[in-house]
């Protein structure tokens, strides 16, 4: 018997609401069962993957939107390949699109390069702004916060904590303890 599998993910756990949205639009497309995750696309997406050996054959996968399930065309081929391997389709809600024939399968490939070269060209707008400010000395970057408690990272080893307990302790990650260290090193 076929079932309609709902799949939701939102980049960072602040996005509540988002989240909250996408329960609520595959609750009204009637989805028997949501993967759900709080995690960057390009990371490992453990609840997609639980999906795709979950679904069976007849099944259906419901996403709210595309960019929900993949970030470049090359992605989302391979995540349709695999649904329709275990002879399964695809519907996106928000593009009304239903992979279920060959004309859902076209206008998916077709809006996934267009939603592809979007986001390049965002990215690549980016790159110029952030050009831009460099050039007029408007754009410092992002504060380096490990590097601003390197003292703090000294006086703690010193005292003989771990990397792992400095870490914690100052809310950095260990590779930042390590980095201080090596630099300390450097400068000797």
């Amino acid at each position: 018997m076929s079932k309609i599998i709902g799949y939701a993910r939102t980049s960072t756990v602040e996005q509540l609401a988002g989240l909250e949205a996408q329960r609520r639009d595959l609750a009204a497309a009637r989805c028997e069962k949501v993967f759900e995750e709080q995690v960057s696309s390009v990371a490992p997406r453990v609840q997609l993957e639980a999906l795709l050996d979950y679904v069976r054959d007849d099944d259906v996968v419901v996403v709210t939107k595309l960019d929900r399930l993949a970030r470049s065309v090359r992605d989302l081929v391979a995540i349709v390949d695999r649904i329709k391997a275990k002879g399964a389709s695809l519907r996106i809600l928000a593009m009304n699109l239903d992979t279920a024939g060959p004309t859902g399968t076209l206008m998916l490939n077709v809006l996934g390069s267009v939603a592809q070269f979007e986001r390049e060209m965002m990215l690549e707008r980016q790159r110029e702004g952030i050009a831009k400010a460099k050039g007029e000395g408007k754009y410092k970057g992002r504060k380096p916060t490990a590097r601003a408690k390197a003292d703090d990272v000294r006086r703690l080893r010193a005292e003989g904590l771990t990397a792992e307990q400095v870490a914690d302790r100052l809310g950095i990650s260990i590779r930042s303890v390590f980095r201080v260290k090596s630099e300390d090193t450097q400068a000797a």
